[in-house]
């Protein structure tokens, strides 16, 4: 699923934000990429995927207040996966089949992505972040922005609303 569709999708959610750029933190470009990496994370299969639950939506938002620590890692580490990318098949991240893409994030994952970029931020790290994100906004709560529609609760057939803290008996 493009980025558009995802954005239009969350309707009023992003329509404050205006008619250019939908996303609080990211350029357009740094979206689509970490969406293609995001759905690789969580692909979609019988199931929605990453992509579509909004989890780009959900890492957008947070990276504006409660992961703000996060924000240079980010823009390094997508600049950094686009350049590793084009090094190793001549297109960004986003333009790559799922193999190519695999091959790419594996690369990151064993720490032996090539680049500037990682020298300044570990490859290791920022593939551990995005995973830990991804993972955040697929399978919590829709009210900050992921797991749109409570895709995974539905597919865990977790009740909703979810229980919170104690029941007492």
């Amino acid at each position: 699923m493009q980025i558009a569709a995802v954005a239009s999708a969350a309707g009023p959610m992003v329509a404050c934000l205006g008619p250019g750029n939908p996303w609080r933190f990211f350029s357009a470009d740094e979206a689509r990429t970490l969406e293609a990496m995001c759905e690789r994370i969580i692909p979609s299969d019988q199931d929605a995927g990453a992509a579509w639950a909004g989890v780009v939506i959900y890492i957008d938002r947070q990276l504006k207040a409660p992961y703000r620590k996060h924000r240079k890692t980010y823009q390094l580490g997508l600049a950094g996966i686009n350049a590793t990318s084009r090094a190793m098949f001549s297109q960004p991240f986003a333009a790559l089949k799922a193999p190519q893409q695999d091959g790419v994030l594996e690369s990151m994952d064993k720490g032996q992505a090539r680049g500037e970029y990682w020298k300044q931020v570990s490859a290791k790290s920022f593939f551990d972040l995005v995973v830990s994100h991804t993972m955040q906004g697929f399978y919590g709560d829709p009210r900050h922005g992921g797991n749109r529609d409570r895709v995974s609760w539905k597919m865990l057939r977790l009740p909703y609303p979810p229980l919170r803290g104690r029941v007492s008996g």
